[in-house]
């Protein structure tokens, strides 16, 4: 019996077992099994820390999926390196198309109503679940660096913040590869590391040549001005410079030989700064690039996947990997098994939102096969930002509107009169310009797309606001004047507050 005992320690020791060797160096009959195994166990343990993932997440501010690996018209050699050598994601969607809620869904893995957070300049309240809080429960050395925008209880997640303000770093990025350098050697890591690029407002890249305006790809919704055009180029410029500090931070991977044992991901919080993407449902503001690289994870090399996946999905996948239990708060599906086989899928539909943006707007998404269904629930309030009314492609709009008139696609951002149902064809229109809403032949997808939404929000507690409920306008909506200090009024109820959707699971 004894025998078998030692023959069962020997199997744990594993990969240790020449220091197991030098503790049993007695007769048999002399080991003290209980100690033994105690050591052996340890082993155990240190061993299965080492093998353990690192994390890293780079979340890139306003960036649409206009990377050259998926066919954009920017050159970004590094994001393309990780296309190339792991996943990318060409069906990819954020919860919000607001930088604050859509970093507080995917710090939580839950739809921003289910937050407490779900429209912009709202802090993340205490008690949320916080993926990054279970990783370094179980050993992980947590850090962040960058753009942070979720108020200080999703701090306490991180071991380490340096939430740097655009003024110290108007990059956000600067500090990521001291960061990783700093690191604990002892232990596996999570980094967090989120840019200010490609935010506005703009500023030149001293490394690089500028892009030219005159060859730039302008999408739906942005006028074909000079001006306009040159708003798209420092866009580029910006996306481009996300793309050397990635590279950055993958080269310093390979310095500490931890570059294949590392679950890279990368991302943005929502679509480009400009009409028709940021702050819409459209895919323009809800569709972000999503690349993940992790070979020694069993991540497929060189695939592309069409599986839909909602970014409330990356949470639970990283704590899988890390093998830490998924706890009950967490709503996303964790989507490691599609970075493994691409082909497959974990979620026939998913769902977003828009809640308010400096503004009054509220509005929600369904994804399912080729449709996008958008049910405005303010279709009496035009959607123009009015916090960039005075900016580049959004003051030639204003100014074409005046002088000239518009197309629909860009008439429709200052329209009070727009209808309450939009249904889209992805993948034959997919700048979503063609409503199919009122098409007889459509009347079966509406009809479901209505009733996946109905239940999604009866099962979440997504309950609306009236108008006049709603958090209040922070510009007047015909002079853009600011109308309160500060980055929020006091007043308004929220999305979720009256189902209390904060309480959900």
């Amino acid at each position: 019996m004894r025998i078998q005992n030692c023959w069962f320690i020997f199997v744990l020791a594993g990969s240790h077992f020449s220091q197991a060797e030098s503790i049993f160096h007695n007769p048999l009959e002399d080991v003290n099994f209980a100690y033994l195994e105690t050591k052996v166990r340890e082993y155990g343990q240190q061993a299965g820390a080492a093998k353990l993932p690192n994390f890293v997440l780079m979340i890139g501010d306003d960036i649409s999926p206009d990377f050259s690996c998926y066919g954009g018209p920017l050159h970004t050699p590094h994001i393309d390196h990780l296309a190339e050598t792991g996943v990318r994601f060409d069906h990819a969607y954020v919860t919000a198309s607001s930088c604050s809620p859509s970093r507080c869904s995917l710090i939580t893995g839950r739809y921003p109503h289910n937050t407490g957070a779900p429209e912009l300049h709202m802090d993340l309240p205490d008690g949320q679940f916080l993926f990054p809080e279970a990783l370094r429960d179980a050993g992980y050395y947590t850090a962040q660096y960058g753009k942070f925008h979720m108020g200080d209880y999703a701090k306490t997640a991180f071991e380490v913040v340096e939430d740097v303000s655009y003024r110290e770093d108007p990059t956000g990025a600067e500090g990521w590869v001291q960061l990783l350098r700093e690191r604990p050697q002892d232990r596996p890591f999570f980094m967090w590391f989120a840019a200010y690029d490609a935010h506005r407002p703009w500023e030149p890249d001293a490394r690089e040549t500028a892009h030219d305006p005159k060859t730039v790809r302008l999408p739906a919704g942005v006028p074909d001005t000079p001006v306009a055009r040159q708003d798209i180029a420092s866009y580029y410029d910006e996306v481009r410079r996300f793309d050397h500090y990635i590279g950055a931070v993958l080269d310093e991977l390979r310095r500490q030989d931890v570059y294949d044992d590392t679950l890279v991901i990368v991302m943005a919080d929502n679509g480009r700064p400009f009409p028709r993407s940021k702050t819409s449902l459209y895919d323009g503001g809800m569709k972000t690039p999503l690349i993940i690289r992790w070979p020694e994870g069993g991540i497929a090399v060189g695939a592309v996947s069409d599986s839909l996946i909602s970014t409330i999905d990356i949470a639970p996948a990283i704590l899988e990997a890390a093998g830490v239990p998924l706890p009950d708060e967490v709503q996303g599906i964790s989507m490691l098994s599609v970075g493994r086989q691409p082909a497959s899928s974990i979620r026939e539909v998913l769902f977003g939102e828009q809640n308010w943006h400096v503004q009054r707007y509220c509005g929600r998404m369904v994804v399912k096969g080729d449709y996008l269904y958008i049910r405005d629930f303010l279709p009496q309030l035009a959607p123009l930002q009015l916090v960039d009314l005075q900016k580049g492609a959004y003051a030639e709009l204003v100014r074409l509107r005046r002088e000239s008139g518009l197309p629909p696609e860009q008439e429709e951002l200052f329209s009070t009169e727009r209808p309450a149902e939009y249904l889209f064809n992805r993948t034959e229109d997919p700048q979503q310009l063609h409503n199919l809403a009122r098409e007889p032949e459509r009347a079966e997808e509406l009809r479901l797309m209505r009733a996946l939404l109905a239940d999604w929000q009866a099962v979440t507690g997504d309950s609306i606001p009236e108008a006049h409920e709603m958090t209040p306008d922070r510009h007047d909506r015909d002079t853009a004047k600011r109308l309160y200090p500060g980055m929020r009024p006091s007043t308004g109820t929220v999305p979720g507050q009256r189902a209390k959707a904060t309480k959900i699971h």
